[in-house]
């Protein structure tokens, strides 16, 4: 014998089982809401990385090209 559930039952089991989907498709919508937070950060973080050590390159350049001309300097009053 076969146990057939009723229409009221089947409703119910509809019922549930739309709510487990909605109940799971929120979840993962706040898990990829966060995956993205996170990837948006993580992308700021290395721009930023990367403007600071543009800057840092920029600073030792500007130092070596100081030091290149006072050895220049140094270098011309030894020569006279």
């Amino acid at each position: 014998m076969a146990i057939t559930a009723g229409p009221s039952a089947r409703a119910e089991q509809t019922t549930e089982l739309l709510i487990q989907n909605r109940t799971l498709e929120m979840h993962l919508m706040h898990e990829n809401l966060a995956r993205a937070h996170m990837q948006e950060r993580l992308q700021e973080a290395e721009d930023q990385r990367m403007v600071l050590r543009a800057v840092r390159a920029s600073r030792l350049r500007r130092k070596a090209e100081r030091a290149s001309l006072r050895a220049r300097k140094v270098l011309a009053t030894a020569v006279l």
